[in-house]
């Protein structure tokens, strides 16, 4: 899994609430189980109408959004099914960093597995970010997300904390999924067979 250090990049303003992931993620693009080539299908009932065209009016078909790399959302983002394509497919879009008041519990954890940094701040402070976003002089403007800070600076400057799990920290930090974190103890797992093989040799036979 890629780190995440310092993230600079465009924020995409998505102030909707419930967005479930069904929206984010369609059911018609479950059928495959590779984490890439998803990034098309991300929003598509939002994105693209009934012949494929692309809808000029949402955001993720302006510019400077179609490169976004930070979505600030509405409350209870990601909530609906467990799909974890839906991540794969923000993740395959760009996104590497998600916004928002609140999310739902197993999106959450599934972003966070893939290398997304889910950032969960007061209403007041996401409704300041989606304006900074959405236009004026900080329309297109770059913002910083420093996780090692635990900090969002707005290209206006402005700086805005927020807290994150030690732990979740920790592994975004140094790159680290649940494959990364198992094999930081393979020296002990090594040992363990060893010791077993030697000791219960027909489970090895």
């Amino acid at each position: 899994m890629e780190k995440f250090t310092v993230l600079k990049g465009v924020a995409a303003p998505l102030p909707l609430v419930n967005v479930d992931t069904d929206a984010i993620m369609p059911k018609q693009f479950l059928k495959t189980i590779k984490r890439t080539g998803l990034g098309s299908a991300v929003m598509f009932d939002m994105r693209y109408d009934d012949s494929g065209a692309e809808k000029p009016d949402f955001v993720l078909n302006q510019q400077p959004y179609r490169n976004a790399k930070i979505l600030i959302a509405g409350a209870n983002f990601g909530c609906g099914s467990s799909r974890e394509h839906a991540p794969w497919g923000l993740l395959d879009f760009g996104f590497r960093c998600i916004v928002a008041p609140s999310f739902a519990d197993i999106f959450y954890n599934n972003c966070f597995k893939n290398g997304i940094l889910c950032i969960t701040l007061p209403q007041a402070d996401v409704d300041q970010l989606t304006a900074k976003a959405q236009g004026g002089n900080t329309k297109g403007g770059e913002f910083v997300v420093d996780l090692a800070a635990k900090t969002i600076i707005a290209p206006d400057g402005v700086v805005t904390k927020f807290d994150i799990d030690d732990t979740r920290r920790h592994n975004l930090l140094n790159g680290l999924d649940d494959i990364g974190l198992t094999l930081q103890q393979l020296d002990k797992i090594k040992t363990f067979e060893a010791k077993q093989k030697a000791e219960q040799p027909w489970l090895y036979a």
